[in-house]
């Protein structure tokens, strides 16, 4: 007989929980054509006595217990969806034929607000200091965006990149890392980055996001929102305050983001390191935290990034179901509990072998089969396999219980 283990317990309860989330909805929607029934009967039940002269009868309807969603748009059940650059959406045509994606069964595209050379991809509603220091261009009309996707019954993310913006940091030094010797820091590959400590630094990127959303996206996903992981670390300041201690920053961040964010309607969102929820990485990221203040999380599960020995396996990158299969075991352990979603960035690109359509169909299975909330391809270059994004049948539950998944 097999064992089953807590992490595959708490896997039971969370799909448990999850059909138990099912059943509420679906009781609700039955819950609320109850009450419209009422209030027809009542109508006519009136009308007919007041046809015979006798007083009429009111019914009124019965209050519905339900709190309005405070977002403006609905959360697709199955998120498939892939990433698009702000380059990419300035030429012509190009964000028409991602949304063509759609006959494939694609619903989400994920669009470049902030990113990771701290520019900006248009200008309307943005911080005056991105104008400023020339971080933005008209790369593309938000709100012309906004409609064209969702015209298609699309659901639309902003990434806004967070704290790794070589503009911003360079032109406004007192928002930046420093050295040792008061200079900026940079990483290995030159990058200066903004100090996530710093109140001015969560102002700006918060008001870069509120443009977003004010433009009518439907969320917005905070991504390098940690602290940095390469680079010579040791030389790392960080100049001014520190309100809270570095295991509690990028949270109290992302509270302050969803504070001013939710009020305009739109979820919030972060991206993590695809290990974040098995250890330590010493980057102020840890899944437990965030899944208590954000409403997705997004694990970066690409098995390309992981390095031999990892969860046990010789090569992760040839094993891409198994390696993000364990990886989403451990974010299940770490997310139980909450309503938080888990959605994975999963890997569409070649790195250290050529990936093909059955190495993306193997991760897509392991997503599915943890109960996340979909999944998100990533390709820098744009290049999708749209055959990945077919809608999949309901997990099966008895998987989950099965040992090696």
């Amino acid at each position: 007989m097999s064992t089953v283990s807590d992490i595959q317990r708490a896997q039971l309860r969370e799909a448990r929980r999850e059909l138990r989330r099912r059943q509420v909805r679906r009781r609700r929607a039955v819950a609320s054509g109850v009450v419209f029934g009422c209030l027809v009967l009542g109508i006519v039940v009136a009308k007919i006595a007041g046809s015979v002269g006798v007083d009429s009868v009111s019914l009124q309807p019965a209050p519905v217990a339900l709190a309005p969603s405070p977002f403006h748009s609905q959360l697709p059940d199955e998120i498939r969806g892939v990433h698009v650059t702000m380059a990419l959406a300035s030429l012509p045509g190009k964000l028409a034929q991602y949304i063509a994606l759609k006959k494939d069964g694609l619903n989400t595209i994920e669009l470049d607000v902030k990113d990771e050379n701290g520019h900006v991809g248009f200008l309307q509603g943005i911080p005056s200091l991105a104008r400023a220091d020339g971080a933005a261009a008209p790369y593309y009309d938000p709100r012309a965006a906004v409609r064209q996707i969702h015209k298609a019954g699309l659901y639309l993310i902003g990434r806004v990149v967070t704290f790794e913006d070589p503009t911003t940091a360079t032109a406004h030094p007192e928002m930046a890392i420093h050295r040792s010797d008061g200079s900026l820091w940079h990483t290995n590959g030159g990058l200066a980055w903004l100090n996530p400590y710093s109140h001015a630094a969560w102002d700006y990127d918060v008001g870069v996001a509120e443009a977003a959303a004010k433009a009518g996206f439907d969320e917005i996903q905070f991504d390098y929102v940690r602290f940095p992981s390469d680079g010579d670390l040791s030389l790392i300041r960080y100049p001014g305050p520190h309100p809270q201690p570095m295991d509690s920053t990028v949270s109290a961040f992302l509270r302050y983001a969803v504070s001013r964010l939710h009020p305009l309607g739109v979820r919030v969102s972060a991206d993590v390191f695809g290990l974040s929820a098995t250890r330590d990485l010493g980057i102020g990221q840890f899944p437990g935290q965030l899944a208590h203040v954000v409403d997705t999380v997004y694990p970066m599960a690409y098995p390309s990034h992981y390095v031999p020995g990892e969860f046990g396996i010789p090569d992760p990158n040839a094993a891409p179901g198994k390696t993000v299969g364990d990886t989403l075991r451990d974010f299940r352990a770490q997310l139980a509990g909450t309503d938080t979603r888990l959605v994975p960035w999963l890997q569409d690109f070649s790195l250290g072998r050529t990936y093909t359509p059955a190495d993306v169909a193997a991760q897509i299975r392991s997503a599915r089969r943890y109960l996340t909330g979909g999944f998100m391809l990533w390709n820098a270059s744009g290049l999708y396999t749209s055959s990945a994004l077919a809608p999949g049948p309901p997990p099966n539950l008895p998987d989950l219980a099965r040992p090696g998944l």
